[in-house]
């Protein structure tokens, strides 16, 4: 079982235009409703590979119980978390170009009770689940007055009872996490990395040395988005890249979600789970708005992977001159 934890989940709509003009009124061509969050978004990825999740997540308002009803009917098991604030709406714009517009609202301030049901209910999936393949995902953004230290707080509960903890967040969550270390996997994207770090990482040597930084301070791996030019494995010990041929994307809404649900959701060598995760995310940019890759849409053939990839390159660099045919 894998159980996402979606501290301030929201309802994403999304509406594709040709030009996005500030300052001028713009005609959308579609729009999407999506239930949203960075772990709603992986267990929306893994139940649509038939594989066993439940998502936790405070809910509240008229938007709240829409974002229910919307998991219920893909089919993903929610443990929904009564707050008294309204779950928040965000607004994705994608241009004829696949270029995305996101703006994110701040999402409703939990007290000191609605934080610690929260936790309460995470504890209890954590006590269900058992540990024979199961992960915890926290992802995302902390709400308002959740604490900066609810994600390390989570890892330690997930570790009490011998269940795997992966961690994609950014700013004070990643910051507070990174520091208390005790996590399997942690999935930054460059920018991500760079700001956890306080410096800018330019080729790929210096992605993987500040990678390991942030493992030394008790993390077993990095994930390392990459965007266009793919991701970065990183242990204590070895490396590996994996990416593939330029794709004109129509929507990076909730792609970094489905590169993780990809890692998560494959057994085996570490190869194989980066192909996956990668292969998962490059089907998600394929697709508009915030719609979830199945597995007919996957190409696990298009991803190349590489070990120990040369630390003298930039990331940009790595496809053109990886050898043709590698595994």
């Amino acid at each position: 079982m894998i159980i996402t934890v979606t501290p301030n989940p929201s309802l994403d709509r999304t509406f594709d235009v040709d030009v996005l003009a500030v300052g001028e009124v713009t005609r959308a061509h579609g729009t999407h409703v999506h239930a949203g969050g960075k772990g709603i978004n992986v267990s929306r990825a893994l139940a649509r590979h038939g594989i066993p999740t439940r998502a936790v997540l405070p809910v509240g308002g008229a938007d709240g119980a829409e974002l229910v009803e919307l998991l219920g009917g893909l089919g993903v098991a929610a443990r929904a978390v009564p707050v008294r604030g309204a779950t928040r709406s965000n607004v994705a714009v994608v241009d004829a170009r696949g270029v995305t517009t996101k703006v994110n609202a701040a999402g409703p301030t939990l007290d000191d009770d609605e934080a610690a049901a929260l936790v309460a209910a995470v504890e209890r999936e954590l006590d269900v689940a058992g540990t024979a393949g199961s992960w915890l995902v926290l992802a995302g953004s902390v709400p308002r007055g959740a604490g900066a230290d609810l994600y390390p707080r989570l890892v330690a509960a997930a570790a009490a009872r011998g269940i795997p903890v992966a961690v994609d967040a950014s700013g004070k969550a990643l910051d507070a996490t990174v520091q208390a270390g005790g996590t399997a996997l942690l999935k930054p994207n460059l920018d991500e990395l760079c700001d956890v770090l306080r410096a800018s990482l330019t080729t790929v040597g210096d992605i993987v040395a500040g990678a390991r930084s942030v493992l030394a301070r008790g993390h077993d791996s990095a994930l390392v988005s990459l965007g266009a030019d793919g991701a970065l494995l990183v242990t204590a010990t070895r490396s590996w890249w994996a990416g593939g041929s330029p794709i004109v994307p129509r929507s990076t809404v909730g792609a970094g979600d489905c590169t993780l649900a990809g890692f998560l959701a494959t057994d085996g060598e570490p190869i194989e789970r980066l192909r996956a995760a990668v292969a998962w995310g490059r089907a998600a940019v394929g697709l508009p708005g915030s719609a979830i890759p199945g597995p007919d849409d996957l190409d696990l053939a298009a991803v190349q992977v590489v070990a120990e990839p040369d630390p003298a390159l930039e990331p940009v660099d790595l496809f053109r001159t990886a050898p043709a045919g590698l595994a």
